[in-house]
């Protein structure tokens, strides 16, 4: 049950954020994809960050264990490309979508009722979809681990390079 109750929190904590930093909003969808506004970006990569971050400091206290998936470039690339569909679509990405719908938003239903109606059709198309997943399969692979470095090498590396990154988009007004 405490799962459940820290599922929650952190849930709803999310979303108060989504909706504070206004990434749910049309326009700000709209201008992400058109490459004119990147707030959702960098919404996304501050999210990447502070989690990438944690994990490891978690994992370094020994209180959690990681559990990598496979990298295989099938299954990132098709996926890839129906989350962009998606977006492209709709306007917005699953956790905007549910976000809007909190919002009060209804025409997000169409985009709940499409997730649910795709990952029904995925579950019944995985078998023969099984090749394309495994095309590409490089096996539990990790930045760290193919440069031979431990993780805090790479960490502020990161951390650097986002942080110069949304310099870069502040000096040019995006």
């Amino acid at each position: 049950m405490n799962l459940l109750v820290y599922g929650l929190v952190t849930g709803v904590l999310f979303g108060f954020l989504l909706q504070k930093a206004q990434v749910i909003r049309y326009e700000k969808q709209l201008g992400a994809l058109r490459l004119m506004d990147m707030t959702i970006l960098k919404f996304m990569l501050s999210t990447i960050l502070v989690g990438m971050v944690g994990v490891y400091l978690v994992k370094d206290f020994g209180l959690v264990k990681l559990s990598i998936k496979a990298t295989a470039l099938g299954s990132n690339v098709l996926g890839g490309l129906l989350f962009g569909a998606g977006w492209g679509l709709l306007g917005y990405c699953p956790a905007t979508n549910a976000g809007a719908l909190g919002e009060g938003r209804w025409d997000s239903l169409w985009g709940i009722l499409g997730m649910l109606f795709g990952a029904a059709l995925f579950a019944e198309a995985y078998p023969a979809l099984k090749p394309v997943y495994s095309w590409g399969n490089y096996g539990r692979i990790t930045i760290p681990g193919v440069l031979g470095v431990n993780h805090w090498f790479v960490i502020p590396v990161v951390v650097i390079g986002v942080l110069l990154l949304f310099k870069w988009f502040e000096k040019k007004g995006l």
